[in-house]
């Protein structure tokens, strides 16, 4: 077969194997852009163009297998093999509340409808394209990942960070004439240009703050990364511009998230003796700084920071009414599952009985309720606002257990490498870092079909799809 398909190859002029990779490096590069109106034949990656390229990635490697008629897997990986169990879990879970999912109509869609688009996006996220990055990784040793990964991290941050900057010119310095200069990236692959004057908050080619936050914390890692691996002063600027992005999209949880991984970051930094120069300088250009700004913009800083810590206030604030909205529909879920703590209602249906549970101090003159989350004539379900609420309201004390079991798995397997200190190294600190941003980010959000992170997942799975796994990893072979 292999025979085969160097015939296809040579006749066509297409190489499978260049030709997936290709698609699923484009896709990451594409991952923040998402300012432009949608595909809406895509569903929930209405505004998730990486979807595209992945997919045609998929597409490759089922066409390549179906030549080759073999496919790797890592299903070896206990990491894996949990993913896969509380996959599972989510269909016995549903298929228990049959009876009730037979029932719900909500928003033009049934119970039926709803779990397949659901769980559509699990298989998509979590097993096709999982697969799929699984099969370009693999192909390349942990160094020469490491560096390709990050360039194209790089090269994409490098469009977010200017696209943002000139944000922060326009919105917070009032310097109109970089619209003009703005207005360019309307020319760029899915970006359309726009600007919050209403809330100076920039999100640069993502369709909103939140969504830049998001991104923020998946490269953060990265960028992270070159104050290690590179020399002289611009080894920075990378990690200056995620903090200044972060401080400027005007996003709670990206202030705070951000913030614990630079902690993260720090703490891996103090732990190798070799590194130790590097804390030292990152603490004294940090201490400088924060002394200039407190001697020039002492009191807008302290004034700004009083507002960010109050600003999860449900009662008259500018933020009370997304406040109210987020932690009533989390009390909701909270309350769905005390109702059905061991099996949930199902993957998918925790707004079918959310709905009726949301309390009165989150709906009562709340247009978000009126218009959005409880409005028969708008088609989107409301959020969930918090992936641990959702999966404890849809899949029970069984689900969440699987769903951390999984997660601490990942930080303690990506930890031992750290401490290994052999070519994973880089790779496992990016890992790590990111699978911190993600746990955090998951208070705020209730989706899984983030793709940062199971492409990180994924670089985790190649670098471990040698390794015995043990509470301590002793035995470890060296992957590539």
């Amino acid at each position: 077969m292999d025979k085969a398909l160097g015939i296809i190859e040579k006749r066509t002029g297409i190489n499978l194997t260049q030709l997936m990779t290709s698609l699923v490096f484009l896709g990451i590069f594409f991952i923040p852009f998402s300012s432009f109106r949608g595909i809406p034949a895509l569903g929930e990656f209405a505004r998730e163009p990486s979807v595209i390229f992945f997919f045609f990635a998929f597409l490759v490697l089922v066409t390549d297998t179906v030549i080759r008629k073999r496919i790797i897997f890592p299903i070896k990986n206990l990491m894996f093999q949990l993913a896969l169990v509380l996959f599972v879990w989510f269909i016995i879970a549903t298929l228990v509340n049959i009876p009730s999912i037979h029932n719900y109509s909500f928003k033009g869609a049934s119970g039926y409808e709803r779990f397949l688009l659901q769980y559509g996006v699990v298989l998509l996220s979590g097993v096709f394209f999982l697969t799929t990055y699984f099969n370009v990784f693999r192909r390349f040793d942990s160094l020469t990942l490491f560096y390709k990964v990050r360039k194209v991290f790089y090269y994409s941050m490098c469009i977010v960070a200017t696209y943002g900057i000139l944000e922060i010119l326009i919105l917070k310095f009032k310097l109109a004439f970089f619209h003009y200069i703005l207005w360019f990236f309307n020319f760029f692959p899915f970006t359309e240009v726009y600007l919050d004057y209403g809330h100076d908050r920039i999100s640069s080619v993502t369709f909103e703050a939140p969504a830049l936050a998001t991104y923020l914390f998946t490269v953060a890692g990265w960028m992270f990364s070159y104050i290690i691996t590179e020399k002289g002063f611009k080894k920075f600027i990378p990690a200056v511009l995620v903090i200044v992005l972060g401080l400027f999209s005007g996003s709670r949880a990206a202030l705070f998230v951000i913030v614990i991984q630079v902690l993260v970051f720090g703490f891996l930094l103090i732990r190798k003796r070799k590194h130790h120069q590097i804390f030292i300088t990152i603490i004294s250009l940090s201490s400088v700084v924060i002394l200039f700004l407190g001697i020039f913009k002492g009191q807008e800083i302290a004034d700004s920071l009083v507002e960010k810590a109050t600003s999860f206030d449900v009662r008259d604030n500018k933020h009370a009414i997304s406040n109210r909205s987020r932690f009533g529909i989390q009390y909701a879920n909270f309350l769905v599952f005390l109702e059905n703590p061991v099996t949930g209602v199902g993957y998918g249906m925790q707004a079918f009985e959310a709905r009726y549970k949301y309390p009165k101090w989150a709906t009562v003159s709340n247009w978000e309720f009126r218009l959005k989350y409880l409005n028969e004539n708008n088609p989107n379900f409301p959020p969930g606002y918090n992936l641990y609420a959702r999966i404890l309201a849809e899949a029970g004390i069984i689900g969440m257990i699987l769903f951390l079991s999984l997660i601490v798995l990942i930080l303690f397997t990506t930890y031992r490498l750290i401490k290994k200190n052999d070519q994973r190294y880089l790779l496992a600190i990016v890992i790590f870092i990111s699978m911190i941003g993600f746990c955090f980010n998951w208070l705020k959000v209730d989706t899984i079909r983030v793709f940062g992170f199971w492409i990180n997942f994924a670089l985790l799975l190649t670098i471990t799809s040698n390794s015995k796994f043990t509470f301590g990893l002793k035995k470890d072979n060296a992957s590539k």
